[in-house]
């Protein structure tokens, strides 16, 4: 009988949330650390990014449901590591720098991790994008008590306490519900200053006054959720991704 070699599980899922980013993919994909897997969530692209994706060795999970925060959520339901990681796959994040992030949950010393986006090079962060971030940090301090200073999508924290905040926003809000969730459990949430640069490709959030309104209003709709209305975990798990 033909002995069955299985491959080992990864030491770390990467969630790349994707929406016609093939021109950025490589340059992402190969910043991924060894032993570790990228999760690719093809969100609609029309670009040939899940292709791209495969070709670079990631494992792309497809996600009909339009949205950010479908994306990343797919992506942690389709991960199997104990940590996970989330990045964008636009070229604005260098997902290596996520390695002392996971050094940090596995001690211990943080449940959630976050970068703080530390604008490097032209373009990298429009002025709107920026201020609207600023006023949302604002929002979330007072509301949480938590000293952040940017709401970034480079983060780290446990597949399975993730899944247990039950989170339900499937659009723009999904970062932040993920940290107001987070404080209302009393995790220990750190930040960390990471560069952020010029994004390859058009934005489809920040770079439109019109994305950046949509998203401020997702997140002022998560900032007005009572503590007492938190969905319960694995709410909302019905979704139809798929991981191929």
């Amino acid at each position: 009988m033909k002995a069955v070699t299985l491959s080992p599980p990864p030491d770390v899922d990467v969630v790349l949330p994707c929406l016609d980013e093939a021109g950025a993919l490589p340059w992402v994909l190969a910043r991924i650390p060894d032993g570790w897997r990228a999760l690719v969530v093809d969100n609609g692209s029309t670009d040939g990014s899940a292709d791209v994706a495969r070709a670079h060795g990631a494992t792309v999970v497809t996600e009909s449901r339009r949205g950010f925060g479908a994306a990343c959520h797919a992506g942690l339901r389709a991960a199997t590591a104990d940590v996970v990681c989330f990045c964008d796959c636009d070229a604005s994040l260098d997902p290596s720098l996520l390695t002392p992030f996971v050094e940090e949950v596995r001690a211990g010393t943080a449940d959630l991790v976050l970068g703080r986006r530390r604008p490097e090079g032209r373009g990298a962060w429009p002025a709107h994008a920026r201020a609207g971030n600023i006023a949302l940090a604002r929002m979330l301090r007072r509301r949480t008590g938590l000293g952040l200073h940017d709401l970034g999508p480079l983060r780290a924290a446990r597949r399975e306490a993730l899944l247990g905040l039950g989170l339900t926003d499937r659009r723009s809000g999904y970062p932040l519900q993920m940290v107001v969730r987070a404080a209302d459990a009393g995790w220990r949430v750190t930040e960390h200053d990471v560069p952020y640069l010029p994004r390859t490709g058009a934005s489809k959030v920040t770079g439109t006054w019109r994305g950046t309104w949509h998203a401020v209003r997702d997140m002022r709709r998560v900032l007005a959720e009572a503590p007492a209305v938190r969905a319960e975990a694995g709410a909302d798990d019905s979704e139809g991704s798929r991981v191929r």
